[in-house]
């Protein structure tokens, strides 16, 4: 398979199927096939973060 540069879209589809625990076969052999997995670590980072900040939020409120 050729190597590719993945768009923003591409990255954030694959980040939240990740985080989800869905994601289509060929879906993951294009994300495996990127020339680096450096955008999809960082989009890791940065979805994580949000999602314990949507928490912490989310919990701040309710025990307010």
């Amino acid at each position: 398979m050729a190597e590719h540069k993945p768009g923003l879209i591409q990255i954030i589809k694959a980040v939240l199927g990740a985080m989800v625990g869905v994601q289509s076969e060929q879906q993951r052999q294009r994300d495996f096939s990127a020339t680096s997995p450096l955008p999809f670590i960082i989009a890791g980072v940065i979805f994580t973060l949000l999602f314990v900040a949507l928490l912490l939020a989310v919990v701040t409120w309710a025990l307010a």
